[in-house]
């Protein structure tokens, strides 16, 4: 069986179990449309599924994935922005409560912002222009945890980089309005793939706090 068969193959089991069990939930999502309360901002790894990790029905969160779950800050030029246009939409149209960067262990897109690894350093490479926005993440990890080992700062730069994207949300007008309004919350957690863990970022105490 090929892995497309597969695929093919599991949507036949969604259509004739899940589906056929929560037939109202998904006929009312198709006629009534969308109105999740959270945006999740994922990392495209195939290992963490934000819908999954959080066992989420369908029309639960408003799911945005890319390379290592990062925001970039809010600019206009160029012409494409897939990740901020999700957030427009999200934020102005949905009118969500809820904003989450999840980011995750053993993320390779952080691996390849700090050791510069092939999709990096390839020329013209889409992978090393987008981990540009987590810059500021790998340069406060390097420059204050010199001696440390490999594994300790790269799992330091992935919850540094949830930071970056923080902060680069509070760039966008309009999420900083609805902030200031407390309309909408902010959040950054970690998945922790190893020990089945989920973190929380405590501003507090300017740590992840494994939540209970």
């Amino acid at each position: 069986m090929s892995h497309i068969e597969k695929l093919v193959d599991g949507f036949k089991r969604f259509r004739g179990g899940r589906y056929a069990q929560h037939h109202d939930l998904f006929e009312r999502l198709a006629t009534q449309g969308q109105a999740p309360k959270t945006v999740v901002v994922g990392c495209c790894d195939s290992r963490v599924d934000p819908a999954i990790v959080t066992d989420c029905d369908p029309g639960d969160l408003f799911t945005i994935r890319n390379v290592a779950n990062l925001v970039p800050p809010y600019e206009t030029g160029g012409s494409f922005h897939g990740t901020s246009a999700a957030l427009e939409f999200a934020v102005c149209d949905l009118a969500v409560e809820n904003i989450i960067v999840l980011g995750h262990s053993h993320c390779g897109g952080i691996r390849g912002l700090m050791q510069q690894d092939n999709a990096t350093a390839r020329a013209n490479s889409f992978v090393k222009d987008w981990m540009r926005v987590a810059a500021h993440a790998r340069n406060r990890v390097l420059a204050r945890m010199q001696g440390d080992s490999q594994e300790a700062c790269l799992r330091a730069c992935e919850q540094e980089a949830i930071l970056v994207s923080l902060d680069n949300l509070l760039t966008f007008p309009w999420v900083l309005e609805r902030v200031m309004q407390k309309k909408l919350t902010l959040h950054g957690w970690y998945f922790d793939m190893e020990r089945i863990e989920l973190m929380r970022y405590d501003p507090g105490s300017n740590r992840f706090i494994a939540f209970e």
